[in-house]
């Protein structure tokens, strides 16, 4: 089956311009066109086109996305260089994570925090609180500010 850019676009659940600028940069080179110039994506177009897009949200620049889309054009001599661009974006995203993980603790912490300060009419009620009193879901974040707060001592 043939799609339009605004029909394969639908499926991705992206802008079709999206798939426009992705294409004036380099990364469609797979797409064939009509007589009329007009993009045509195919079924098959469809895995490189999720590949585009998870790379793009690992947050891998365009620059390196159209590297990785040229060794993948070249086949089974680039596999050892793709595998370790995936292998680095991979940590880079684990780190992402690892860093809004600890944004959400803080999160989590600040809202029980606020949540028992609103029911107690006070802050100093969970500012008073002992570690071990506090939910265990949000207790790491207490121990690791009281922890920074000693250590700048």
């Amino acid at each position: 089956m043939v799609y339009t850019v605004g029909e394969m676009a639908k499926k991705l659940k992206v802008a079709p311009s999206t798939l426009r600028y992705y294409d004036k940069e380099g990364l469609l080179p797979f797409v064939e066109r009509s007589s009329g110039g007009m993009r045509m994506f195919k079924d098959e177009d469809l895995e490189w086109l999720l590949i585009i897009d998870c790379l793009k949200k690992a947050g891998m620049p365009i620059k390196e996305i159209k590297i990785f889309m040229e060794w993948a054009q070249r086949g089974d001599v680039t596999i050892d260089q793709r595998l370790q661009m995936l292998l680095d974006q991979r940590k880079i995203v684990k780190e992402r994570l690892a860093r809004l993980q600890d944004t959400l603790d803080i999160l989590n912490y600040k809202c029980w925090y606020f949540e028992t300060a609103k029911t107690a009419g006070t802050t100093s009620v969970p500012r008073a609180m002992k570690t071990e009193d506090i939910p265990k879901n949000v207790r790491a974040y207490k121990k690791k500010f009281e922890r920074l707060r000693n250590n700048a001592k």
